[in-house]
């Protein structure tokens, strides 16, 4: 790509044209689930950091979920351990839990949270288990520690919005037990958008959105209702993998998210372009 020089009056005209969009989503509350690709390569992981900090310095009260599959696959293999899935779920036993916990809690939330910082944000790191942000029961025994989120407590991530830090939030939960559970980020993610009744919730995923033909990006669907989502799934247009990222904007729609978006976070600076442009990015799944 072209490197391309702009005046000082192209840069104000830029900005002045994000204008409206800043006053629309300033002091409102915006869900981020990061994962994917944007997550392992590092140049779009800085961007996409900046895209944050560069939001929460505009009044944006941005919430980071992450995940971090790639991470647990690799520790799981130094420690000669086979990663399993089923339906797209990683089988949990009781090892692999504290292998998900070590690195999701662990080494991936800090190192989250230091990039955050080290761009100019002011971030906090917890994961579900803290505070009781995330209740839940064991899905399937066959799954192991694979959780059903029960229960969604907001206050420690309120109280963090409140005093002007980024929370960034991994997808680990407890049930009363004390027993640890995995919990899928697209899921995680919208429960946690529901509860917050977010504005929006950003997912970030490897594809475009919703496509009629899936190897063409030409063929992305920019908007879709939960009904028109729903005769896709029948007519096979959504299929696969896109099944259960679909679901889950429906459950954050359905437990009060205004609007959700499925983008491609390969794109750099596909989040700004979602919320500060005339464009938009990706599929916005609505109520209708």
């Amino acid at each position: 790509m072209m490197d391309m020089e702009f005046t000082n009056a192209q840069r104000a005209e830029v900005l002045t044209a994000a204008l409206p969009y800043i006053k629309k989503y300033s002091g409102k509350c915006v869900v981020v689930k990061y994962g994917g690709n944007a997550m392992t390569d590092p140049k779009l992981k800085e961007q996409v950091m900046e895209d944050i900090v560069l939001l929460w310095l505009i009044g944006v009260k941005v919430v980071l979920v992450h995940g971090g599959g790639p991470e647990i696959n690799e520790l799981m293999h130094k420690v000669g351990k086979q990663a399993q899935f089923v339906n797209g779920l990683r089988v949990t036993d009781k090892e692999t839990v504290d292998i998900v916990q070590m690195v999701l809690a662990g080494k991936v939330n800090k190192d989250l949270v230091n990039l955050l910082q080290t761009k100019g944000g002011h971030a906090v790191g917890l994961s579900g288990i803290d505070g009781g942000i995330l209740e839940a029961e064991m899905k399937d025994e066959a799954l192991g520690f694979v959780g059903n989120v029960t229960r969604v407590r907001t206050q420690p991530i309120l109280d963090l919005l409140a005093h002007n830090y980024i929370p960034v939030l991994s997808t680990v939960a407890s049930d009363q037990q004390g027993n640890v559970y995995n919990i899928n980020g697209d899921t995680a993610a919208a429960y946690i958008a529901g509860a917050l009744h977010a504005e929006r919730m950003i997912m970030m995923t490897d594809i475009a959105g919703v496509m009629i033909d899936k190897d063409d990006p030409e063929s992305l669907i920019p908007q879709i209702t939960i009904s028109h989502a729903e005769e896709l799934k029948q007519s096979g247009v959504i299929s696969g993998g896109m099944i259960p990222k679909v679901d889950c904007c429906i459950e954050a729609l359905n437990a009060g998210v205004d609007n959700v978006v499925i983008m491609d976070g390969r794109i750099p600076h596909s989040i700004l372009m979602e919320l500060l442009t005339d464009e938009g990015a990706g599929t916005m799944v609505t109520k209708g």
